[in-house]
C-alpha cells in the first residue's frame, strides 16, 4: 500500500513541477488568434460545424462489432484440440451468425460509400 501511495506522491510532484517550470520558461507572446477557444476539431473562423455523412459511423461501428467478435477466436484456438468435433460445431454456428450479420450489413448497403 505504501508503494502505491509513494508512486502517486512522485508522480503529482513530477506534474507539479512540469507545471511549474512551463509557466516559468514557456514562450509568453499572445496571439489573438491562438488565444480564442478551440473546440471539437472545428476551425475557429468557422460559424458552424459542418455535418457529415452517418456512413462513417456506420462503418465505425460494424469495425467494433466484428472486431470484437473476431477476439473470440484466439481462446478457441488455444484449446481447440481439448474441445474436438462439439468446439468445432460451436465456432461454426458462430462464424454462421457472424456470416449472417455482415450479409445483412452488405444487403442493405452499409458499404457502399457513393449511395
Amino acid at each position: 500500500m505504501t508503494e502505491i501511495l509513494l508512486v502517486f506522491a512522485v508522480f503529482g510532484a513530477l506534474g507539479a513541477v512540469l507545471l511549474f517550470l512551463n509557466a516559468l520558461l514557456g514562450p509568453k507572446r499572445h496571439n489573438p488568434l491562438k488565444d480564442t477557444p478551440f473546440e471539437c476539431g472545428s476551425p475557429a473562423l468557422e460559424t458552424e460545424i459542418k455535418p457529415y455523412s452517418v456512413k462513417f459511423a456506420v462503418v465505425a461501428f460494424l469495425f467494433l462489432v466484428f472486431d470484437i467478435e473476431i477476439v473470440f477466436f484466439f481462446p478457441w484456438a488455444v484449446v481447440f484440440r481439448e474441445l474436438g468435433g462439439a468446439g468445432l460445431a460451436v465456432m461454426g454456428v458462430f462464424v454462421f451468425v457472424l456470416a449472417v450479420g455482415f450479409a445483412y450489413a452488405w444487403k442493405k448497403g452499409a458499404f457502399d460509400w457513393d449511395s
